[in-house]
């Protein structure tokens, strides 16, 4: 590594996150949940025999993608993976309207968890949660764009 980077956490290539592996019991539920209920988009589904099966998904303007794969011993052990949205409204509206069981919006006063969106609506203040039927979860959380300056 340069002697620049050193103990600065720089890098001189980029490392982007591009795949997570969600452990799930049963791959056509799972999938079932995140295309119908979630709205990702199934990018592969291979199967390679009998006992192996990849299905990889995305999520609506996501450049990071999912694999679900069976592991029943692993099954909903993946927790709090993010989901950012500019309108958390509009992402509980949608979801909620694809029949997913979402939690309602809330945001954070004092360190306790309180019903609503951030009365300020800044950026990484609002939240929603569900999770995948093997209780895989998920926070969706709002990052609002900043308006144009004239």
């Amino acid at each position: 590594m340069a002697e620049h980077l050193k103990g600065l956490g720089g890098s001189i290539v980029d490392f982007k996150l591009e795949l997570v592996v969600v452990p799930v019991s049963d791959v056509d539920r799972a999938k079932d949940f995140y295309t119908a209920k979630a709205g990702f988009t199934m990018d592969v589904d291979h199967r390679a025999g009998d006992d192996f099966r990849i299905v990889q998904l995305t999520p609506p303007g996501s450049a990071c993608s999912i694999t679900i794969m069976r592991n029943p011993d692993a099954a909903g052990s993946l927790q709090g993976l993010h989901l950012i949205v500019t309108d958390i409204e509009a992402a509980r509206a949608e979801l909620a309207g694809r029949g997913a069981e979402v939690s309602e919006i809330f945001h954070f006063e004092d360190g306790r968890q309180v019903p609503g969106p951030d009365p300020q609506r800044a950026a990484y203040g609002s939240f929603l949660a569900l999770s995948d039927p093997d209780g895989n979860s998920w926070m969706v959380q709002e990052v609002r764009q900043p308006e144009p300056t004239a």
